[in-house]
């Protein structure tokens, strides 16, 4: 019931704020059908913010697109396998300043007020538990299991969107502007390094991108690869499904105890980043992936309490064969033989690495095309990133490009070196989100700037109709 009061409770802001007054974009007719002002790949929070900011803007002919089945859009039920966010509770980063659209006011309307000062951080079941009900309460335009294979430009103004899947009622559609919400892995892949891709069979490990049966891990003995917060969320993981043993190794001496994050939020860094030079934007960046995120407390904490948890500090894989059907891995220190890898070395970002842009990759400009970095901070990393603008457009690295590019937009973690904490980092949405809304409304005004001015000029409806007679 508390619920129901708090939709009741959203419509009625919306409606102080006049949501839903009529579009102002001129409409554009092309012969194979309906032409999209937006496009958006990615169904998730990044996807959903987006929509429901463009929609705040009197921008309503959108689509959001996931591939996904409804309900498992983005990582949270799916590859996440953390017991809570790591970020603070408070943190509001898709409600666009609407109280009642916030996180806090969806946990109070079911559990109430008490329930939410004892909360410590947000379990993940529940974020999106929430990002359902945003989803619905605002009515987005979402369609599911639709997946982008191919994104075409057709002229400056318009793209030819080849997309597939169970919920695809055709094979192309058509947009004015294509934003990317596709959260970490959007902007490139999950990386496996190359000393367990070319020597073992998938079936001895998996990323933890993947979906991975715990089930048949039972009773089993794992290794994990990578220091940082998911390797600790996949052993905890792991061994509360069942898992015998699982092994952590880090190849640092210790684990990383800085989270810059924490100092970015309350410092203003987050939002004002694009007052930075390019120099500083990639120092400060530099900075950032030199020091890794690290497990939360109390996520060590439970992943350590279990007797099976085993941590290698200082022990990078040196090789990995398969060993009498099992996946045998050298260290500076012994060979160890696990049933099971699991790999947590994060993702590369590169548009070359997304088959979806492979018509315009190689127009889309880096950070090592526009800056070259000092020596002791130069990392070809983060050189691989797409140069965004400061609305999230990707930028051509020559002449040929710029029609191609105009109007598509990477609001995924490749933007981290151009725009900072910002878009898949809830950290930073809250500032992110407006920016890009405000780049896509104002390129869609710019591009048909003239017929607005034109139909200004001929205006001639009269406002004032009164008559004056002459009398009193």
């Amino acid at each position: 019931m508390a619920l129901a009061t708090l939709n009741e409770r959203v419509k009625q802001d919306l409606s102080f704020l006049d949501f839903n007054r009529k579009s102002w974009v001129r409409p554009l007719h092309h012969p194979e059908g309906h032409v999209y002002d937006t496009v958006i790949i990615g169904g998730g929070q990044c996807g959903l913010g987006i929509a429901f900011g463009l929609m705040r803007e009197r921008i309503f002919n959108i689509l959001v697109l996931d591939e996904n089945a409804e309900g498992r859009e983005g990582p949270w039920v799916t590859y996440a396998r953390m017991a809570t966010l790591r970020t603070p509770k408070g943190l509001t980063p898709v409600d666009f300043g609407i109280p009642s659209l916030t996180f806090h006011a969806w946990w109070v309307a079911q559990y109430g007020a008490e329930n939410w000062d004892a909360l410590d951080k947000i379990p993940r079941e529940d974020w999106m538990r929430y990002l359902r009900w945003y989803r619905n309460v605002l009515s987005l335009p979402v369609k599911n299991q639709v997946h982008l294979d191919l994104v075409e430009p057709l002229s400056e103004d318009l793209f030819r969107l080849h997309v597939s899947g169970a919920g695809a009622s055709t094979d192309h559609l058509l947009a004015r502007k294509v934003v990317l919400a596709t959260g970490i892995q959007g902007g490139g892949t999950w990386y496996t390094p190359p000393v367990v891709t070319e020597n073992l069979p998938h079936r001895l490990y998996a990323h933890t991108s993947e979906n991975i049966s715990f089930d048949r891990l039972k009773g089993k003995k794992i290794a994990v690869l990578g220091g940082g917060a998911s390797a600790f969320d996949n052993a905890d993981f792991a061994l509360k499904e069942g898992a015998a043993e699982v092994h952590i190794f880090v190849r640092r001496k210790k684990l990383p105890r800085v989270n810059p994050i924490r100092q970015m939020e309350p410092s203003g860094l987050i939002e004002h980043f694009q007052r930075l030079t390019e120099a500083e934007k990639y120092a400060v960046m530099a900075h950032f992936f030199k020091l890794n995120q690290p497990p939360t407390n109390d996520m060590f904490r439970r992943a350590s309490s279990h007797p099976g948890f085993h941590l290698h500090l200082h022990s990078p894989w040196l090789g990995v064969t398969e060993k009498g059907g099992l996946a045998a891995v050298t260290t500076p220190d012994q060979t160890f033989t696990f049933d099971f890898l699991i790999i947590s070395t994060g993702l590369r970002t590169d548009p070359a690495l997304r088959p979806e842009l492979r018509l315009v990759e190689k127009h889309i400009a880096r950070w090592g095309d526009r800056y070259r970095a000092p020596e002791e901070i130069a990392n070809p990393i983060l050189d691989a990133h797409p140069c965004l603008s400061p609305g999230f457009g990707y930028q051509s690295r020559d002449e040929a490009g710029k029609k191609q590019l105009h109007g598509l937009y990477a609001y995924n973690y490749s933007g981290m070196i151009s725009c900072g904490l910002s878009a898949s980092a809830l950290s930073g949405m809250k500032y992110s989100l407006p920016a890009i809304v405000k780049d896509i409304a104002g390129q869609l005004f710019q591009d048909d700037k003239m017929t607005y001015l034109n139909r200004y000029f001929a205006y001639d409806e009269p406002e004032f109709t009164a008559e004056w007679s002459g009398v009193h």
